[in-house]
């Protein structure tokens, strides 16, 4: 907003121009980069269509924390492919991170299939 504008002057400015602008009411905002997450929390979000052209503003509490770069293993992924294979668990552990997560594969090389 331009100080000392009226919002309905700039409304009809911004429509002269070509410029469209929704809000949209989001709970979190994620950005996803190679070595972080930035997450923003209350955000209020504005998307901006100009000649075509779509951006996005975002306001809110911003959070960021690193991207862990080895693979997780949850329990339940582990009982799924000890009961699918009668592997062990550190059989069933090892084999998953072998096959970087994906349980079908997983159990399909187990199987040796």
């Amino acid at each position: 907003m331009i100080p000392g504008m009226n919002p309905r002057d700039m409304q009809r400015a911004m429509k002269k121009l070509g410029i469209k602008q929704e809000e949209i009411e989001a709970n979190e905002v994620i950005i996803k980069t190679n070595d972080k997450e930035i997450i923003i929390q209350n955000p209020q979000v504005s998307k901006v269509n100009m000649m075509g052209q779509e951006t996005f503003q975002i306001v809110g509490q911003v959070e960021e924390h690193p991207i862990s770069s080895e693979l997780e293993i949850n329990e339940d992924d582990i009982k799924t492919v000890m009961e699918q294979t009668g592997a062990t668990e550190e059989k069933a552990k090892e084999a998953i991170e072998k096959n970087d997560g994906d349980l079908a594969k997983t159990i399909m090389s187990l199987k040796g299939q």
